[in-house]
């Protein structure tokens, strides 16, 4: 099993990245969100899923984990393919994909070619929890931090930035001072601001 694959990107094309790894070239399908990220002739690391069928053994590369995992949850929907992941992973990187499916935003799952609104639906309603939603969440931010009322839109917050790696610590600081009637996606939108502020 390959877990990931690390080295000079060779190729780079609309859903194709070539790396090479001490002489072989391991071609990797890939999403507009992680090409974005690669650089021609650049080192690269791409996490590996693989996709072994009769006819075809592909490999999908993923410029992190918390793709990955959004890539591997999408293909246990249902009548959602890898070609379909893909497609929605290109259209807003796992970041939008989260909020889309936690705020509950068909719109921005329909928007990826081949989703239609059943599907999107399928998604959220198989996903939310899975991303964050549910009741088992630890949102322990260290002494004095208040756990958001769960099913509260600053629990689907929290359980959202959760999901793309933030530690609770960081997420409790991020959302100080946000309006508690806020939307979910309000709420995870002004985080990220908050968070790239200290970058």
């Amino acid at each position: 099993m390959l877990y990931y694959v690390s080295g000079v990107v060779t190729v780079l094309e609309p859903g194709l990245a070539v790396i090479d790894c001490g002489g072989v070239g391991y071609g990797c399908r890939i999403t507009a969100y992680t090409a974005g990220q690669l650089r021609l002739n650049q080192p690269a690391k791409l996490y590996i899923t693989e996709c072994v069928r009769e006819d075809a053994f592909d490999l999908y590369g993923f410029i992190s984990r918390e793709e990955q995992r959004c890539y591997e949850l999408l293909t246990c929907v249902n009548g959602v393919g890898p070609k379909a992941a893909m497609a929605i992973l290109s259209s807003g990187g796992p970041q939008n994909f989260t909020l889309a499916v936690m705020t509950g935003d068909e719109k921005m799952l329909t928007a990826a070619q081949g989703v239609g609104k059943k599907i999107a639906q399928r998604i959220i309603l198989e996903l939310k929890d899975k991303l964050g939603g549910g009741t088992e969440l630890d949102f322990s931010a260290g002494p004095g931090a208040a756990a958001p009322q769960t099913g509260s839109n600053t629990a689907l917050a929290y359980g959202a930035l959760q999901e793309l790696g933030y530690a609770p610590a960081e997420i409790s600081a991020a959302l100080k001072g946000a309006d508690p009637n806020a939307s979910t996606e309000e709420l995870v939108r002004h985080a990220l601001r908050a968070m790239v502020m200290k970058l």
